[in-house]
């Protein structure tokens, strides 16, 4: 039966705003991303940043491009999307508009494994030259190794836990062991140590090399994948356990693939890029606040696009030539972020009062 004329421009016009912001987020993401391997310590120009890439120039310009800032503009656009919709899969699962990637402990487990790698290693009598292997591939094994224990250590528990505020409580008293853990290291490790460690701590985008970016790259892209499949699932949850049982969902099964997913995400992201705070907290309610839609078939594309754009303007501010070198990207993505989200909420309330 065809659908009436009437019905038909409700629904046109219900589409087109959603279709305009999106291209509008799709088109400030590739800006951005141009940006981003324009501009620095040294600006190159459009021209020469199209010879080195298409070119073959063979210039100083196309060694910077191609092994330093294409790689890290790379890696921010994809450390956006992951942590982005790791941040919507847990505000959704445990339905906690204050939800993060790092509420069930991954990334205090993954700094952990860094702190016994770097602390450990100093406050054992070796030099940091002698660990100048874990500097690189060491250091990003170690934290990839103790963010994967904690989530797997929350998915056996998760099986015999009966509720999901349980689960929260057992994720924040593992991210407490481990950050105490942490700290027992630092008291006794030495200056050289910790000051590695503070700098890892901080996080960036730069921290993944031409060769790493590939296998970055494809488990990023498997895990945000993996998170878009579970869009009907994600959408009964929002119905409440009860009601989602009742339509078939196997909550326990579902709730476990949901962690998996999100822990992955932030295991790998925070391996690689180390821990990066608020990007998981303020880009879900971006989107949903842009788009005024909880369906995760939308939320999910629209949460990784505005991850990405929000990512590489961090990285782009963290990276002015005012600066003089790259500032801690947590400090830059809580700086824009906060305002961002507190604008969000209160236009939200205003636009509920009217």
């Amino acid at each position: 039966m065809p659908m009436p004329i009437e019905n038909s421009n409700i629904a046109y016009r219900k589409t087109q705003p959603i279709l305009l912001i999106s291209i509008g987020i799709v088109t400030v993401g590739l800006l951005l991303f141009v940006m981003n391997l324009c501009f620095g310590s040294v600006s190159i120009p459009m021209k020469e940043i199209w010879a080195a890439v298409f070119g073959g120039d063979t210039s100083t310009y196309r060694t910077i491009i191609l092994d330093y800032r294409l790689p890290q503009a790379i890696t921010a656009l994809l450390a956006g999307i992951g942590l982005s919709v790791s941040g919507l899969l847990m505000q959704t699962l445990f339905r906690n508009p204050l939800a993060d990637p790092s509420l069930l402990g991954i990334s205090s487990g993954s700094s952990l494994g860094v702190a016994l790698v770097v602390l450990l290693g100093t406050a054992t009598g070796l030099s940091v030259s002698t660990l100048a292997l874990w500097s690189t591939f060491g250091v990003t094994v170690a934290a990839f190794l103790g963010a994967f224990a904690v989530l797997l250590l929350i998915l056996a528990l998760s099986s015999r836990l009966r509720s999901m505020v349980s689960l929260v409580l057992v994720g924040i008293m593992i991210a407490y062991i481990a950050s105490s853990v942490t700290d027992i290291l630092k008291f006794f490790s030495q200056k050289e140590g910790l000051h590695s460690f503070v700098i890892w701590g901080l996080g960036s985008f730069s921290n993944v090399s031409k060769a790493q970016l590939p296998f970055f790259a494809a488990t990023v892209v498997l895990g945000v994948v993996a998170s878009f499949l579970l869009f009907k699932t994600l959408n009964l949850l929002l119905l409440g356990e009860r009601y989602a049982e009742n339509l078939g969902v196997n909550i326990k099964r579902s709730s476990m693939l949901i962690i998996l997913v999100s822990g992955f995400l932030t295991a790998i992201i925070t391996a690689f890029c180390g821990p990066i705070a608020f990007l998981g907290l303020a880009v879900p309610h971006i989107a949903r606040f842009l788009f005024r839609s909880s369906d995760h078939k939308l939320l999910i594309p629209a949460t990784a696009f505005l991850g990405m754009d929000l990512a590489l303007f961090c990285n782009l501010i963290a990276r002015l030539p005012s600066f003089e070198g790259n500032l801690p990207i947590n400090s830059v993505t809580a700086l824009i972020g906060a305002p961002i989200v507190l604008w969000v909420i209160f236009h939200r309330q205003r636009f509920s009062q009217n």
